[in-house]
């Protein structure tokens, strides 16, 4: 699909600008994770980490998914990469921005709310 959306052009733009977070969304395409996980195999300072998922989550880059209780009782978000493929073309003056969605955020939040009373 052709991103026509311009904040959202330059989220993407932004994010790989950035060596962190492409390597958050590479991971994140195949993987729902979390921001620990994501600490731990990228060597990413904890600060940096929650500051720069938290981004891609507000720029719609990235989407929880899930939400977990760890063995000590805190919540632990899981997320996945909204986006498979980017494809960024500069011709003319003009960038275009193309992508392929991995998930669809409002098709996984519909099928968490009508499986809340499923056990899992």
């Amino acid at each position: 699909m052709l991103i026509h959306d311009e904040k959202f052009k330059k989220s993407i733009l932004t994010a790989l600008a950035d060596d962190d977070m492409i390597k958050i969304l590479n991971h994140a395409k195949d993987n729902l994770t979390s921001v620990t996980e994501i600490m731990e195999k990228f060597d990413i300072a904890h600060t940096t980490a929650y500051r720069k998922i938290k981004w891609m989550i507000e720029n719609q880059l990235l989407v929880v998914e899930k939400i977990k209780i760890t063995e000590d009782g805190k919540k632990s978000s899981l997320f996945k990469s909204v986006l498979s493929s980017i494809k960024v073309n500069y011709e003319n003056n003009v960038v275009t921005v193309e992508a392929t969605r991995n998930v669809n955020p409002m098709k996984s939040t519909a099928e968490r709310f009508f499986s809340l009373g499923e056990q899992q």
